[in-house]
């Protein structure tokens, strides 16, 4: 597979001079070299979808790839990529729920998961608890004012 995800990342690489269609087309190339159903090359042909703006093919091929047993850092990063998407289609609480899901099993992508759910909760009307959050994972990061900015962390919180 190694040699297929080289391909597929020199498309993404590229994706910005190809252009949206072209991207499609190429992951869908790939992707057809994959068994029928094989959730890396369902992820793959998603992420082209999202990437151009069209959410409802990107979300169904998503969750396709997340039933047929998608793992790793690519379970994570379909979750992530989905609940962004659904939030895009209007549905903020539902991309609010499926972060919280996966955030025990984010590992170094859980400030990701922080980002987009905080994303969701300002569509929410949840503009403090977005602050809040995002705030208290920026805070790890930072070599000064990580107290500080911890305590306005919680304060907020307490005032959502």
């Amino acid at each position: 597979m190694s040699d297929w995800q080289d391909r597929i990342d020199a498309v993404w690489s590229a994706a910005e001079r190809l252009g949206d269609d072209e991207v499609i087309r190429r992951i869908d190339a790939l992707a057809g070299e994959r068994p029928t159903g094989d959730p890396i090359a369902l992820f793959e042909r998603a992420g082209a979808r999202d990437a151009a703006g069209l959410e409802a093919e990107a979300e169904t091929l998503y969750r396709e790839a997340l039933s047929r047993g998608l793992e790793g850092s690519e379970r994570v990063q379909a979750h992530i990529q989905l609940a962004s998407t659904i939030r895009n289609l209007g549905r903020p609480l539902e991309a609010v729920r499926l972060l919280d899901a996966i955030e025990p099993d984010a590992g170094e992508l859980r400030d990701a998961v922080v980002a987009f759910r905080a994303l969701a909760l300002v569509d929410a009307g949840d503009a403090r608890r977005a602050a809040s959050e995002a705030l208290e994972a920026l805070a790890r990061h930072l070599p000064r004012y990580r107290v500080s900015v911890t305590e306005y962390a919680r304060e907020l919180r307490a005032s959502a």
